[in-house]
């Protein structure tokens, strides 16, 4: 049922679709390129800093651990087959999508893009490409059995469109300078 399906790839995305969140709220501090630049442009520039990437990754593996807890319930409450999350897999979900975020920063940077500026898809699937890419790389398996195809399929739909919507939301909020 599609309804599941939807509920099983949110689901296995949260520890993925929170970090960077929660690295703005954490950042500044120092930048993860050290101001150091390639030819006339930063390598990723000043949002992209150790505390904002630390306190991302252990928010994300928390929430996962916090998911865990509290997923037999929802479980039962939702009657759908939810995954749990070990803590190889919590780490590469979250670590790897800020891992993709600090990969389009450094893409933007070598595409004259400057930081805050819109680059359509990029910005919506970088995190999820490294967070699918590290969480397989550590934990085969769980990957494997968690991310089936159709699975795959509802993230990279549902994914862009949740981030439109909830980029909107922090705009209109004042937490964002650009509704994208």
């Amino acid at each position: 049922m599609l309804v599941d399906l939807v509920v099983v790839a949110f689901w296995a995305m949260l520890p993925a679709y929170v970090p960077n969140n929660a690295a703005v709220l954490a950042g500044g501090g120092a930048p993860i390129d050290g101001g150091r630049t390639m030819g006339d442009r930063r390598l990723l520039g000043d949002g992209k800093t150790w505390r904002g990437t630390a306190v991302g990754t252990a928010v994300g593996v928390l929430l996962a651990l916090g998911l865990n807890a509290v997923g037999p319930a929802v479980v039962a409450a939702v009657d759908v087959d939810l995954p749990s999350f070990p803590f190889l897999a919590a780490f590469g979900l979250a670590f790897g999508a800020m891992l993709g975020d600090i990969t389009a920063s450094f893409l933007k940077r070598r595409t004259g893009r400057e930081r805050g500026a819109a680059f359509p898809v990029v910005d919506q699937l970088d995190f999820v490409a490294g967070a699918l890419a590290c969480t397989a790389l550590l934990d085969y398996g769980w990957f494997t059995e968690t991310f089936t195809l159709p699975v795959l399929v509802v993230v990279v739909v549902l994914t862009p469109v949740l981030h439109v919507v909830t980029n909107a939301i922090a705009y209109l909020l004042g937490l964002k300078d650009e509704p994208y």
